[in-house]
């Protein structure tokens, strides 16, 4: 519990810094002493502090603990990781001010609301199923940073639109790198997806069956959103508005493929 809470303020304690450096950078000043390499550093401790968490909660000596806040835990632990990495490159570490206090109240939940709910122990042992696994809680990853970028190009958009041009979207990078950044985080996200369909479908004995339909079609529905999205960049360029529309229109669908079924079956009908 001491680390849980140690990894929740630092990563709240990033977020704080990150909105000062964005502050700083709205009004045109100097940036502060404390310069994103620093806040950086202390990022990386949260997220490898966040993941020995994971580590002792979810895999455990009785089998693959999978319970609903267990998993949202880790796909905010690995937005928190490939946003951290794909900010090291590109300019959009201010996509942490809105991402890391998500993530820090996804691993508080786990912490405070414990399950015993356990995977068979099979599926520790078996590569595929484990394959299966990581592509899929990787894509969900992927795409749900795309959600969030997508909504940082919709408000750049539409304040661009209206000649807004100063202050918050100043500090933006150009909305065409914006959206090209976009559609690079579409285009892992929906490779990984699509190796989480195969791989289910090869490992799986039968994904129709009435415990899986329902995440197999929606998970099913999301791939063929991002599909077309894809599709409409290359042949028709699809850009703004209509991006972002399908980008959290596929996100959403994919959110319910996997948390929104456990939700319910968890949560409320406790199963």
């Amino acid at each position: 519990m001491t680390l849980g809470i140690i990894a929740t303020l630092l990563y709240l304690g990033t977020s704080v810094l990150l909105a000062v450096r964005f502050q700083h950078h709205i009004k045109g000043d100097t940036l502060p002493r404390w310069n994103f390499p620093a806040i950086a550093s202390v990022w990386a401790v949260a997220i490898a502090l966040h993941a020995w968490i994971l580590y002792v909660h979810v895999f455990t000596p009785h089998g693959l603990n999978m319970a609903f806040f267990n998993a949202l835990s880790m796909s905010a632990w690995l937005i928190a990781m490939l946003l951290l990495l794909v900010s090291l490159r590109h300019p959009l570490e201010m996509l942490g001010t809105i991402t890391l206090p998500l993530v820090s109240l996804s691993l508080s939940f786990s912490l405070v609301f414990v399950s015993t709910e356990m995977e068979p122990r099979a599926t520790l042992m078996e590569p595929g199923i484990r394959l299966h696994i990581m592509l899929s809680l990787l894509a969900y990853s992927v795409l749900g940073l795309a959600a969030i970028q997508a909504l940082f190009v919709a408000i750049q958009n539409r304040n661009l639109h209206r000649h807004r041009t100063g202050g918050f979207i100043r500090a933006l990078p150009p909305l065409a790198i914006m959206e090209s950044i976009l559609f690079q985080m579409i285009a892992t996200g929906f490779v990984l997806l699509s190796g989480g369909l195969i791989t289910g479908l090869i490992f799986f004995d039968n994904l129709f069956a009435q415990h899986l339909v329902h995440k197999t079609v929606l998970g099913l529905t999301a791939w063929v959103i991002f599909a077309v999205l894809l599709f409409g960049r290359l042949r028709f360029g699809w850009r703004g508005r209509i991006a972002v529309r399908w980008t959290l229109g596929g996100f959403a669908a994919l959110m319910l493929a996997y948390f929104g079924s456990k939700f319910v079956l968890e949560l409320i009908l406790g199963r």
